[in-house]
């Protein structure tokens, strides 16, 4: 898998500070390693709003629905950069 194939997926919702700031924080890492960020309102989702309720921002290396869980609440950077370590090139 090249590092531009991959996909960050972040829960969100309009109303949610730690979401922006999540957001925030993750696009220039995001950035650095050529991941593409989506971003899915949980509150557009019935099952993910079931499943998620008030526990977000969630960050997801890939889809919610097959991906990796990598953190909630607050970005962790370093989980992050452990998550996509074989898929990034050397350098990164």
């Amino acid at each position: 898998m090249s590092a531009a194939a991959v996909v960050l997926t972040l829960l969100s919702r309009s109303y949610c500070h730690l979401c922006d700031d999540m957001a925030a924080a993750l696009a220039p890492l995001a950035a650095r390693v050529g991941a593409r960020v989506v971003v899915i309102d949980v509150d557009a989702d019935p099952a993910l709003e079931a499943r998620h309720g008030e526990r977000v921002p969630v960050l997801f290396l890939g889809a919610p629905a097959d991906g990796t869980e990598l953190c909630h609440y607050h970005l962790d950077a370093g989980r992050v950069l452990e998550a996509l370590g074989p898929t990034l090139q050397p350098g990164h």
